[in-house]
């Protein structure tokens, strides 16, 4: 899917901006990688062009435009925007996406949207930390150069005129996602709505909290590991994902918001509560709530309340869950895909307390843990027993069986995923042949065909690339619409949402029984300390205390 992303920069030193995006830089420091040599390195693919200025020179033109208009002389003003079109990674292989596609692309969507103003639109095929996404950096200056005729997003008086600054309003950030979903539409390229609330909101400084916390944790995992000791975690999570998972794994559980309330509280030890027709929650480590609409949509109240109200309806009574388990395992989802959906049990792993650093380090949280442990047995024993598990075997074969199931599910969601890649080449290719076939049927008629096709390459060559893709595609000749390969298209994506519903469920009904066998296993074949060593050891008999008076005195004589 592709994303348009928007940062404002105060800095007066245009040859930053101009330096980052020819050099390659470190993503967690922001500094310029060097050679042994110490001389700065290019970035191995990139592609560069400049809307009203010469792309080497950005800097020094941008810093005349602004003495010229007399702005941008103060420390806090705006001095440039920054707009970052990133690519799904699926585009370049799915959809036959290059740097140099997306480059043109993108240079015409800033000539549309960024009119007057001097830009620098660079495109980087590397993706963030090797991700391998196509992505495009469009720096503008605050300034606009040249006055431009009046559009409908423009909100702000005098927004057309030049020397005057660029707004960022919402308005425009609405206009810019519209337009990047237009594009990939047009382009055949993988697109979601992003005009609709994102499910998981996660900023810019979420994202690098996580990144430096993750390196952080790795450090100090390091000097743990070095002692022979195991880390008690290797995941950093911030404070926002800590609640994101917390939610999601109490909404699935509860059928109203009280019981959503409890839930949070008991388990994870966070306050929610509803102030202002919205859900607001508390983290244990803070003193100031968290709002649901910095979470995501996801998180707030129209979307759980909905998701309270399903599972009200749909909530398993305790009677039926031994027949429940039992007729899944028998279901052809093929059949009826939705059939497999079942309830997740709240079976937690029991924890080994010889390799639990914080057990070793705390008397406390270990004495917690082994209640815990025996809390854990005793769920898994009802669980195998409510399920008709006879012997470990029993349990190993549904274990198996559930895996097969979930391994040709994901056989099948990968054969979808080709199919999707091939209807989207041909959306491709089917569009770009109707967007140049008039270029090309000029260039017939033409009678300097040399100058013609000197003058339109890239046109004749789109058009002929077209053409010959078809024509392997289609022996035939019949090509279809694109209105029929769109409705295919749309057809399609509802097939592999579905399927990805079905292996999310075996998933998480393999895992359920991963955990319920691997408990099992440590009930047969651990041995637990007894429960006395949890609260006080039994009374010792007359002889015992006699003994060990005996030896007392002995010890002192020694």
């Amino acid at each position: 899917m592709a994303i348009i992303k928007h940062i404002k920069s105060r800095n007066a030193n245009y040859s930053a901006a101009l330096e980052y995006l020819l050099f390659q830089h470190n993503e967690k420091t922001g500094k310029a990688i060097l050679d042994d040599s110490g001389r700065k390195l290019l970035r191995e693919e990139f592609y560069m062009d400049g809307l009203h200025c010469d792309p080497m020179s950005f800097d020094k033109e941008c810093e005349k435009t602004n003495t010229f208009f007399h702005k941008n002389q103060k420390r806090g003003d705006i001095k440039s925007h920054h707009y970052i079109i990133s690519f799904d990674p699926a585009d370049a292989t799915e959809c036959g996406l290059t740097g140099e596609k997306a480059q043109a692309l993108c240079l015409d969507f800033a000539r549309k949207n960024f009119p007057g103003y001097q830009a620098l639109v660079v495109t980087h095929t590397d993706g963030h930390n090797g991700s391998g996404n196509i992505h495009t950096h469009i720096v503008i200056n605050s300034v606009r150069k040249y006055a431009v005729d009046r559009q409908d997003y423009m909100d702000k008086p005098h927004e057309h005129e030049a020397g005057f600054k660029h707004r960022s309003t919402t308005r425009f950030l609405k206009h810019l996602k519209k337009g990047v979903m237009e594009m990939c539409d047009r382009e055949g390229l993988h697109q979601v709505d992003l005009l609709s609330p994102a499910p998981a909101k996660v900023t810019r400084e979420e994202y690098w909290a996580k990144t430096h916390g993750q390196d952080q944790m790795d450090k100090t995992n390091e000097k743990i590991r070095a002692t022979g000791l195991k880390p008690a975690s290797t995941v950093f999570q911030t404070q926002k994902q800590f609640l994101r998972d917390a939610i999601d794994d109490c909404s699935q559980l509860s059928g109203s918001f009280d019981e959503f309330q409890s839930l949070l509280l008991d388990k994870y030890n966070i306050s929610v509560i509803e102030k202002r027709g919205s859900y607001r929650y508390l983290h244990p480590d803070r003193d100031r709530r968290i709002s649901a609409e910095s979470l995501g949509a996801n998180y707030g109240k129209a979307y759980l309340e909905q998701q309270f109200q399903n599972h009200s309806v749909s909530k398993v009574r305790p009677h039926e869950s031994s027949h429940r388990t039992e007729n899944v395992a028998k279901l052809d989802y093929h059949a009826d895909p939705f059939m497999i959906f079942f309830v997740k049990s709240e079976l937690r792993l029991v924890t080994d307390l010889q390799t639990n650093v914080k057990a070793m380090q705390n008397q406390a949280y270990a004495r917690k843990v082994k209640i815990s442990n025996l809390q854990q047995m005793a769920d898994t024993l009802i669980y195998i027993q409510d399920h008709g598990y006879d012997t470990r075997e029993d349990l190993k074969k549904q274990e198996t069986d559930i895996r097969l199931k979930m391994e040709e599910a994901q056989e099948h969601l990968s054969d979808l995923s080709s199919k999707m890649k091939d209807l989207n080449a041909q959306i491709h290719y089917t569009g770009q042949y109707f967007a140049s076939k008039p270029i090309y049927a000029e260039f017939l008629k033409s009678k300097n065909k040399k100058k013609f096709r000197q003058d339109h390459l890239s046109e004749i060559k789109s058009y002929e690339e077209a053409r010959d893709w078809l024509k392997a595609f289609y022996p035939d000749g019949k090509m279809l619409s694109m209105k029929i390969l769109k409705s295919q298209k749309v057809e399609l994506q509802k097939s592999i949402n579905t399927q990805k519903s079905v292996v999310k469920q075996f998933r998480d009904y393999h895992k359920e029984l991963e955990i319920a066998s691997a408990n099992v296993d440590a009930i047969l074949e651990r041995k637990e300390p007894s429960i006395y060593t949890y609260y006080e050891q039994p009374a010792q008999t007359e002889n015992q205390k006699t003994n060990s008076q005996h030896k007392k005195k002995e010890d002192k004589t020694l």
